[in-house]
């Protein structure tokens, strides 16, 4: 019937991009990858999260997500050729699907874990939205595609990063491409645990199962309360950032035909 929730036996194999796997508890494990290897940053993966995150917010047997990465990092290549932002049409595109990338993450009404599995320097503000954040020894965040590539931060990071670094270390992280560090991250604020690579995803199912154990609207009604503040900030700011991201890369556009 048109309008119904796709089950999971159908969304969990749609995505090129993501693995996904729910065991009997419905622990839902998330995992992002380019070929079965560390997530290359491309506009279908924009994509498809902004879909998949649909898919898993509508549907009521999952518990708990993790979400997680590919071998040595989480994300830190990116693919410029994928996307289109020369027009004014085009970046109509990214911004609809700007938008929903975050908004469907936080519309995920069970919580989430993000175990960080190596440096990530394209969308860093995912994994550190997440509920619980865990990340290897070896990971850094960093906002490598935006200000240091000439391009305005205004597609999500100029709300996340103040929330989970304070102000002044924001501007400073977004406007000098700082490296992240796992340590000074969690001495920060933004990690909660630094542990082996190794040990990672053990850990992250380990309170995965803690928070299952608990009553259902506890699991479901925690997550809503605890994302009202990223959600009043993205509904205040989100579409702004991303028109000023447009207008500055339209025009970096000109000036490069001239």
């Amino acid at each position: 019937m048109a309008g119904l929730p796709t089950p999971f036996s159908e969304y969990s194999k749609k995505y090129a991009h993501i693995a996904l796997e729910r065991d009997e508890h419905g622990i839902l494990e998330v995992r992002v990858h380019t070929g079965d290897k560390s997530l290359v940053w491309t506009a279908a993966a924009h994509d498809e999260l902004a879909y998949c995150f649909n898919d898993i917010a509508c549907d009521r047997d999952n518990s708990v997500m993790i979400l997680t990465g590919t071998g040595e990092s989480f994300c830190n290549e990116i693919d410029f050729s994928s996307f289109k932002l020369r027009t004014p049409r085009q970046w109509d595109q990214i911004i609809f699907e700007g938008q929903r990338l975050l908004t469907n993450l936080l519309d995920i009404p069970i919580p989430v874990i993000a175990a960080v599995n190596g440096p990530v320097t394209n969308h860093p503000e995912i994994p550190v939205m997440c509920d619980v954040v865990l990340a290897a020894d070896t990971a850094f965040f960093q906002d490598g595609p935006h200000f240091p590539s000439g391009i305005v931060p205004g597609d999500g990071a100029h709300v996340v990063w103040p929330q989970v670094l304070g102000l002044n270390r924001a501007r400073y992280f977004l406007l000098t491409g700082q490296h992240l560090d796992a340590t000074t991250a969690q001495q920060y604020g933004v990690v909660n645990e630094v542990l082996p690579g190794a040990d990672l995803i053990a850990r992250a199912r380990e309170l995965a199962r803690d928070i299952v154990a608990k009553p259902l609207l506890a699991r479901r009604y925690a997550r809503t309360v605890l994302t009202r503040e990223f959600k009043r900030r993205l509904e205040a700011d989100l579409g702004f950032g991303l028109a000023y991201e447009a207008l500055a890369a339209i025009d970096l556009g000109i000036e490069d035909d001239q």
